[in-house]
């Protein structure tokens, strides 16, 4: 059995944060870039286009996006968001 020093300690303690850090960043970035989802949930519209929630609601019962509704939250149409907003007008 090997002796563990307190510099073996510290390198592990570094060695750890470093990759919760890691992990951390991983999470706060979206996995997958909205240009390639085709349903955008309701978050990730309001903050693409900078909107509230109330808006969003707006939209969704107005029928100018279509949405689906899974378990509690709403997902929308990529191509009725492009179709309204345009492609980077």
């Amino acid at each position: 059995m090997e002796n563990v020093t307190k510099d073996d300690l510290r390198q592990f303690r570094m060695l750890l944060l470093n990759d919760l850090e890691k992990l951390f960043n991983q999470k706060k970035s979206p996995d997958i870039e909205p240009e390639s989802e085709e349903w955008l949930r309701s978050k990730s519209i309001r903050k693409i286009l900078d909107i509230s929630p109330a808006t969003l609601q707006n939209i969704r019962i107005s029928g100018k996006i279509r949405f689906r509704k899974v378990m509690g939250s709403y997902y929308y149409s990529r191509t009725d968001l492009l179709k309204l907003f345009g492609d980077g007008n």
